[in-house]
């Protein structure tokens, strides 16, 4: 059996994905897990390795950062090898693919396009994708996106074509607008179908907002979600201590526990 210790390879961005390469082609043919799997069963394998890597991204953990990273890094180049293995493409072709769009869509680099600023890159980008064939400024978002994020790319795709506020003010008073007219929809009696769709309204208005404040607005919720359950378990975790039960607890009670998770915290 060939030896695929680390000693064995010299320490090169080249030898060690090949090491990487040798590792996966091997398993593929002689692990029985491996050799079972299918673009369609890593599929939401690599979705939650995704989520684990921003996880320990907004964590700032970067031990854990390059642990996910290698096990994104090993379902990319498993797919290649299935393709491989299909006769579509191999793990060469991904690679030059990758170059090539890149080359072509930085012709301020490698051509002698201009581009001074971010907004004028992302104008070229996106102008380029429309001549590659793109019928559709919108055609690269995904479908399956969560709605927060689907939305956030929105916003920023048809900027990169100007399509976008010009002050940030502008977005605020949006934001004014749209919540007032969900509080108009919250009276009695409440169409819930309308009230929805205000509520759609407002959110998107406020991803708009943060974007144009530089905030990332999955990232500032996500933040914020992990906030919410370090204080709740903190909630929890002393009540425990003192033989409390949630259930039986008024919200005054609770909110002593919520409170000191707050000053602890800080």
């Amino acid at each position: 059996m060939a030896n695929l210790e680390a000693p064995a390879y010299q320490h090169t961005p080249q030898l060690a994905f090949q090491r990487l390469l040798d590792v996966l082609y091997t398993l593929r043919t002689e692990c029985p897990w491996d050799k079972k799997q299918t673009m369609e069963s890593l599929r939401h394998l690599t979705m939650e390795e995704m989520y684990e890597l921003t996880d320990a991204i907004l964590e700032k953990d970067y031990p854990e950062i390059k642990k996910e990273l290698g096990d994104v890094l090993m379902h990319l180049v498993f797919y290649a090898r299935i393709a491989e293995e299909e006769g579509q493409f191999n793990i060469v072709d991904v690679l030059n693919a990758i170059c090539d769009k890149l080359i072509t869509r930085h012709p301020h680099i490698y051509a002698d396009t201009n581009a001074d600023t971010e907004d004028q890159v992302k104008s070229n980008w996106e102008t380029i994708k429309l001549k590659e064939g793109n019928k559709s400024v919108l055609s690269g978002v995904p479908k399956g996106l969560p709605a927060l994020v689907k939305a956030y790319r929105i916003q920023d795709k048809v900027r990169g074509v100007g399509f976008d506020w010009e002050d940030k003010k502008q977005v605020w008073e949006k934001v004014e607008e749209e919540l007032a007219e969900f509080n108009l929809e919250t009276t009695a009696p409440i169409d819930q179908e309308k009230a929805e769709g205000e509520f759609g309204d407002l959110l998107f208005s406020l991803i708009n907002y943060a974007r144009h404040m530089g905030i990332n607005p999955e990232n500032a919720l996500e933040r914020t979600n992990k906030k919410f359950i370090e204080r709740f378990s903190y909630l929890e975790q002393k009540a425990a201590a003192n033989n409390q039960q949630l259930q039986e607890m008024s919200l005054e009670e609770m909110d002593v526990y919520w409170n000191e998770a707050k000053k602890i915290k800080k």
